[in-house]
């Protein structure tokens, strides 16, 4: 089981908006590392220097878009095992096909609850403490 707290969790969406939500939402599960990122470009390349254990990255973002972070998450030896969620506006079967062939771990559709995040993130990572 692992603790919330010892977690440490990379926010990628181009909305302040969303990242604020999911913040919050992370922190009251009690998840206490979280970085933040704009874009999958600005992710991309902290993610080849620093290690993370869980990404939620949005689908749709300029510069590089979700998939495409996904894309150079699982290419990279030391990220290709990270834990990465998708977040989406649109349950759009072809991109939720396209991200599990890619290599998602899970996906969560906008808008969502925290007892919807907290599903998604146990499914992943199985329950937590």
């Amino acid at each position: 089981m692992p603790q919330a707290a010892s977690i440490e969790v990379a926010v990628v969406d181009d909305q302040n908006s969303t990242r604020t939500l999911v913040r919050q939402s992370l922190q009251h599960l009690g998840f206490r590392r979280i970085v933040e990122f704009e874009n999958g470009a600005v992710a991309r390349d902290y993610l080849q220097t620093k290690k993370v254990h869980l990404i939620f990255s949005d689908l749709n973002m300029p510069e590089l878009d979700g998939l495409g972070l996904l894309r150079a998450v699982r290419s990279h030896p030391a990220t290709s095992k990270t834990a990465f969620i998708m977040l989406t506006g649109r349950a759009d079967s072809n991109l939720v096909q396209e991200a599990v062939k890619l290599g998602v771990n899970n996906y969560i559709v906008k808008p969502f609850t925290i007892e919807t995040l907290k599903k998604k993130v146990e499914a992943v990572l199985g329950p937590l403490t």
